[in-house]
């Protein structure tokens, strides 16, 4: 099994349009849209025969009848998520991490863990392809749990499509991926974006290589840190207004353009090659 994360460092850099079309080229594979907060990726693959699971959480509930206040859960969170108040301790489920040592310390068994609904899972299919999308409900704060759940459904080749950015979703997804793909836009903001996320991969140690979308001309202080860092550039996507068009359609190009076919196949082949 091998999994390819695709990354940006800001949102609108393509990095959903590469995560799908390798995985439509590549036929008969697993996408995992990690990016829960917002997964767009089944705008795409329109997936049929959806089954959805729900993702819990667990939160510490408290028996006021059980709890003498000795506050050994409130010294013991070190997420600050308890407060003693009104002679009960109070949880703050914004910052709670779902340890449960809450629990484990409480010397009366006044507290109890009960389920949070915080998210979803679903999977369909999109011809040989399993489509996996994983949905955050509006207003949570992490969306961690969603992630792990999506990524135990890799199979065979996977693509996972990772959050924008370099903060913890993200670097869930990359812990879990063979070789990232670093899609990035021929910007300074584009190529200020494009550091971070490159760090991350890095301090991971994963292997990398950088597809450019939207190249008009070469931005040469991108091209300069691909070559000092030894950064394999596996594709220049140039801008082009007939694939925008496609996109904004919500088009796999992979299917209906036998030059795009071609592209990500070769891409593929690129990836396969390094590993």
């Amino acid at each position: 099994m091998m999994k390819i994360a695709c990354l940006s460092g800001k949102g609108g850099a393509g990095k959903t349009f590469v995560a799908v079309n390798l995985a439509a080229a590549a036929g008969n594979c697993t996408y995992i849209d990690c990016d829960v907060e917002e997964p767009n990726g089944r705008l795409f693959w329109k997936p049929e025969g959806i089954s959805t699971s729900v993702v819990y959480t667990l939160l510490p509930s408290f028996d006021a009848d059980k709890c003498t206040g000795c506050k050994k859960c409130v010294k013991a969170c070190r997420f600050h998520a308890l407060m003693y108040t009104k002679d009960k301790p109070v949880v703050f489920p914004e910052v709670c991490h779902n340890c449960g040592l809450c629990h484990m310390v409480c010397p009366k068994g006044a507290i109890v863990e009960t389920e949070n609904a915080i998210g979803t899972v679903e999977i369909g299919r999109h011809g040989n392809n399993k489509v996996v999308t994983g949905v955050l409900n509006p207003g949570e704060p992490n969306g961690v749990p969603v992630v792990h759940e999506a990524l135990k459904h890799a199979e065979g080749l996977t693509v996972l499509d990772c959050p924008p950015g370099s903060a913890c979703l993200v670097m869930e997804v990359v812990m879990d991926a063979d070789y990232c793909v670093l899609v990035v836009e021929p910007t300074a903001f584009g190529f200020h974006n494009f550091r971070m996320v490159h760090e991350l991969t890095t301090l991971l140690g994963k292997p990398s290589g950088v597809v450019i979308n939207k190249q008009t001309t070469p931005y040469e202080p991108f091209e300069a840190f691909c070559s000092e860092h030894d950064l394999p550039i596996l594709d220049r996507i140039p801008y082009s207004g007939e694939l925008a068009k496609r996109i904004a359609n919500n088009e796999i190009v992979a299917e209906t353009m036998t030059a795009e076919n071609l592209r990500f196949r070769t891409l593929l082949d690129k990836i396969g090659g390094v590993l």
